[in-house]
């Protein structure tokens, strides 16, 4: 199965159903199909042919999904790049996916340009040729596409200090797409509402799943945060995908907005756990609505889920694993733990992905067959443990990787940006926890807030620390890296 053979079976079956909205308008199933196919012809006729890597920085629009299936469809690999990354990071994942070409928002075009000699296409000018390509019902001579055929890089930060690529294949994304559909169930009725970039796998498999249910998926991640209630309303959402931060917005909003709730009737939760108070004001303000929490890494998309119907139940569990997949609880050895002991989250199944796109000793840590030559295993580098009943319980994480406003990131990247200042000579992030917010630690000349500025440059915003520190001299380890109970130290004594 591939990932454009979702689309075709949602064309075949309901043709006319509205698929995608924007605040520009809407296309059915049938239009983006048309449109993908047109996308197709384009690729062609620019030379990109199967397993050439198609980097877009876009932001989250119609004419972005039909990018998505048109890049299968060629049998290329998809990279969506969130239109908030910087010079700092673009120029590295362009480095390292090596694409056969770049689209990019027209006011982009020059500054991506001069960071790499790849094509670089304005989207305006794409999007003409791809509408008159349409127009003519233009199609490309047909490829070979295969199941283990790579569909998709999803960069994403972690245990590194430049994103890093996760290999997507057809097979694992189509199983991955089914498996949470067999649990969640979206429905021909349903309105997704998105928020979240196709360059987060969150919001790509919301387009996967949309399509599987036969249901219609608004793009929202462009419009204004004043007019979220509003526009839920408008479009009547039914399921809403959110963060702690997002779900923390919508209450707030709630609470100073008289008119009647949209018709939500589920929730999803990812990033990190909502507070209890959180999920009892939202099933407060939407009356009957489930409120999913669910586990998981973009190495395999999902781990785990409540089931709907038990949203209620075991407060602290994130769920049960995927239908056709396996959680493991490990220690440091490899070896099965037997239920309520904590280890390390392992996955195994179908869903697991191949590994990290030219990174084959990050690789090889990550992904590991079992003691017996199972495998490929995911080794999440998160512990948590199983109840006799096999539901999860997330317990914390093990290395450098934290999530702060819903963002998956590392204390490496931070630092990484920081070192790249001009006049910065070390540099140490402390991440957030009970007491704190994300802070940096710098040995520098230069003024804190000169330093947090230049972030801002090089950084998305969440990934910003909240509070910088100069200090005189580093803490450092006897290995040479960052003391990081020194910094704390450091840290709470500029704030007391």
């Amino acid at each position: 199965m591939l990932v454009h053979s979702l689309l075709d079976e949602a064309v075949a079956d309901t043709p006319d159903a509205s698929a995608v909205r924007d605040p520009s308008g809407a296309w059915t199933y049938a239009t983006v199909a048309r449109y993908s196919h047109a996308v197709t012809a384009w690729l062609e006729d620019q030379g990109v042919g199967p397993g050439d890597r198609v980097v877009v920085q876009l932001p989250t629009v119609r004419e972005l999904v039909a990018m998505f299936f048109g890049v299968t469809r060629r049998g290329a690999v998809f990279v969506p790049v969130n239109p908030a990354m910087k010079p700092f990071h673009l120029r590295s994942v362009i480095d390292n996916a090596e694409p056969g070409l770049v689209v990019a928002a027209d006011a982009d075009v020059a500054m991506i340009c001069a960071m790499t000699g790849v094509p670089v296409h304005a989207f305006g000018a794409v999007w003409a040729e791809v509408e008159a390509a349409a127009g003519r019902g233009a199609r490309a001579e047909p490829v070979e596409v295969r199941p283990d055929d790579v569909a998709v890089l999803v960069y994403t930060s972690g245990s590194t200090a430049a994103p890093k690529g996760v290999i997507e294949p057809h097979a694992q994304v189509v199983f991955a797409s089914r498996a949470i559909q067999a649990v969640l169930g979206y429905r021909a009725d349903d309105v997704v509402f998105c928020r979240f970039p196709l360059s987060w796998d969150y919001g790509l498999y919301k387009v996967l799943l949309s399509c599987l249910g036969r249901s219609e998926i608004v793009l929202a991640g462009t419009e204004s945060d004043l007019t979220l209630l509003r526009r839920m309303r408008e479009v009547g959402a039914t399921i809403v995908p959110v963060v702690p931060s997002l779900a923390s917005m919508i209450v707030s909003l709630a609470g100073r907005d008289p008119e009647p709730m949209a018709p939500v009737r589920m929730f999803t939760n990812t990033g990190a756990a909502l507070p209890s108070a959180t999920i009892a004001r939202l099933r407060e303000v939407f009356p009957g609505a489930r409120v999913v929490r669910q586990f998981g890494q973009t190495e395999c998309k999902r781990i785990s889920i409540m089931p709907p119907e038990q949203d209620g139940e075991r407060p602290h569990a994130v769920g049960r694993p995927l239908p056709g997949t396996e959680v493991l609880i490990v220690d440091a050895d490899g070896n099965r733990l037997p239920a309520g002991e904590v280890g390390e989250i392992v996955a195994a199944g179908p869903h697991v992905m191949p590994g990290y796109w030219r990174e084959p000793e990050l690789t090889a840590r990550t992904f590991r067959r079992g003691p017996a030559g199972e495998g490929p295993r995911l080794h999440t580098g998160d512990y948590g443990h199983l109840d006799e009943d096999g539901y999860l319980y997330f317990e914390g994480r093990r290395d450098d990787m934290f999530k702060r406003k819903g963002i998956r990131m590392s204390t490496l990247e931070i630092e990484a940006a920081a070192m790249d200042i001009p006049g910065v000579r070390a540099a140490g992030v402390i991440p957030p926890g009970e007491d704190n917010d994300l802070a940096l630690c710098v040995e520098t000349d230069l003024a804190p807030h000169v330093v947090l500025r230049e972030l801002g440059s090089r950084l998305e915003a969440a990934k910003v620390p909240a509070v910088c520190h100069v200090v005189p001299a580093f803490p450092l380890t006897a290995h040479g890296k960052n003391a990081t109970r020194e910094l704390r130290r450091l840290l709470e004594g500029a704030t007391q």
